[in-house]
């Protein structure tokens, strides 16, 4: 936005640094309940109007997810120098709203077992917490997201309360997927989407674009955004196109201010608490970045784990073909899952999808492709509404050489160190992700598809689940963050994000992190 005052506010109760769900949550609560919040966000506005111009972005040869939301170049540099590429910059939007403009909006609740990893399978770690303690926080997180869903999930964690909207029907493909799981003793149920099944909070019912990764051009998918205009009509300010690079410390070991780049030069804003809300990479980065004599390793990093414990979600999936017609395409996202094989003895948890977007896209053949017309329309009746896939997330077990750190051979566009992702999985995560495949070829095989792809152990990717790099735990020494989720060095500063999980279990994150940002804003809110 052209123009736009960027100085700091005079005076500050709380600073928080990202307008992504995380950031927005939290200074939407504390506003409400009357302080001077001041959101600092890097990236810039997006108008609401220009959506159908980015969806159409979306599906054009030639660009891609990063193009569809200006990531990349020098702003968003980065390196990955781990056994496993990363591609950082496929799963993130920086700009307010985060990287929720993106999603996909599936949400869910982590089992009571997330909680207790060490202490039920004798791996990883436990929380600092229980699942009891985030249920009314997750409550409160589906009502502000707008959640559809249904109590008929047999594997689910308890609840409290209706899902806030009605569940999405099961689409034509899931009564396909039905006949075989049936089969195969598989038990099947809707997903908790963050999506409008009928007008909710202002926004319409959703009108099936089918673009919604990665972009919702009606609005009823929830984003950020829905929480930004909610906290400024509080009396937040949000100042956008402000990248923090650095946060200082006076005495008595608090943060003092947060200096911050803009178009028109460098300020700093004071505030009397700061927040966090970075996501899984930009967290620990801006941490690292502020160093000083008095935290030589980066800010809150006496245990030297800022960084460590970088946990993604695996994908394992399987596709093929069927001799019927499926009806691809017609759905952007997913209605029906299984949580069956979610706490099964001697591996991770695994969550299968059953994909509504299997095999390629009409119109992205149609505008990639040489042929034209009669040519065309056999080549597309011959490819599309025949495929089916079953897809899954696999937990990955916290490894502590998974970690992002400084690469000071390379600079973003204001001199800083880009972020070093390092990932790589372990055997038993592999296992885990070979159980999801043998899962998920016996319901094609039951289908009698001719499968034709597998992502499996060897070929995994991210699902672009950034967790981990600032653990949550009551030892110092171990963590970085205390169940408030301040930090333990540092007593005005809290980190709201993915980086506290301890565990990510095989759940899409953003509900529980959405649960924790609220939790924070309770704990900021007793502190002022």
């Amino acid at each position: 936005m052209s123009g736009a005052d960027r100085t700091p506010a005079d005076s500050a109760d709380v600073c928080v640094i990202g307008a992504g769900p995380a950031g927005s949550l939290c200074a939407h609560r504390l506003a409400e309940r009357g302080h001077d919040v001041v959101i600092l966000e890097a990236g810039p506005r997006f108008s609401f109007e220009d959506r159908p111009e980015r969806m159409e972005r979306a599906i054009r040869p030639g660009d891609d997810d990063r193009s569809v939301w200006d990531m990349g170049g020098e702003r968003d540099a980065y390196v990955s120098t781990g056994p496993q590429p990363y591609p950082l910059n496929r799963s993130r939007v920086k700009g307010v709203g985060g990287t929720s403009l993106h999603w996909q909006g599936m949400v869910m609740r982590l089992h009571e077992a997330d909680f207790e990893r060490r202490s039920r399978d004798g791996v990883a770690a436990d929380w600092p917490l229980s699942y009891d303690d985030l249920r009314p926080y997750y409550a409160a997180a589906e009502r502000a997201f707008g959640v559809a869903g249904a109590a008929d999930n047999p594997f689910a964690p308890p609840r409290e309360e209706p899902y806030p909207l009605p569940a999405f029907p099961p689409s034509y493909s899931d009564s396909i997927f039905a006949e075989a799981c049936e089969e195969l003793e598989i038990t099947t149920h809707s997903v908790g989407n963050a999506r409008n099944s009928e007008p909710y909070d202002g926004r319409s019912a959703c009108v099936g674009y089918g673009t919604c990764k990665p972009v919702c051009a009606s609005g009823a998918k929830y984003d950020a955004t829905v929480h930004i205009r909610k906290a400024e009509a509080a009396g937040a300010r949000v100042i956008d196109r402000a990248p923090v690079q650095r946060l200082e410390t006076g005495g008595k070991g608090r943060v003092t201010r947060a200096v911050y780049a803009t178009p028109d030069g460098e300020y700093s804003q004071d505030a009397r608490r700061f927040v966090i809300a970075c996501g899984g990479i930009e967290t620990p980065r801006l941490l690292l970045l502020s160093d000083s004599p008095d935290h030589p390793d980066g800010l809150a990093n006496s245990s030297g784990l800022v960084g460590r414990y970088f946990t993604e979600h695996c994908f394992a999936g399987v596709g093929g073909r069927l001799d019927r017609r499926t009806r691809q395409k017609h759905v952007g996202f997913n209605t029906t899952e299984s949580h069956q094989f979610y706490d099964e003895e001697g591996v991770n948890p695994i969550k299968l999808e059953l994909l509504n977007y299997a095999g390629p896209s009409p119109v992205e053949q149609a505008l990639s492709g040489e042929e034209w017309g009669d040519a065309l329309l056999d080549s597309l009746r011959d490819s599309y509404g025949t495929h089916v896939a079953v897809g899954g997330l696999v937990e990955q077990l916290p490894r502590k050489e998974n970690r992002v750190t400084l690469d000071r051979t390379s600079t973003d566009d204001h001199g800083n160190p880009v972020p070093d992702v390092r990932w790589s999985i372990g055997e038993r995560t592999r296992e885990s992700i070979r159980r999801a495949n043998e899962i998920q070829r016996a319901i094609l095989d039951e289908l009698g598809a001719a499968i034709e792809w597998t992502v499996g152990p060897d070929n995994t990717g991210p699902a672009f689940h950034h967790m981990g790099t600032t653990r949550m735990g009551t030892d110092p020494e171990s963590s970085v963050v205390d169940p408030e989720l301040r930090t333990h060095d540092v007593e005005n500063l809290h980190i709201a994000s993915s980086s506290v999980f301890v565990t990510g279990g095989a759940m899409n994150p953003t509900l529980t992190i959405a649960a924790l940002a609220l939790k924070a804003a309770d704990h900021v809110d007793r502190a002022l």
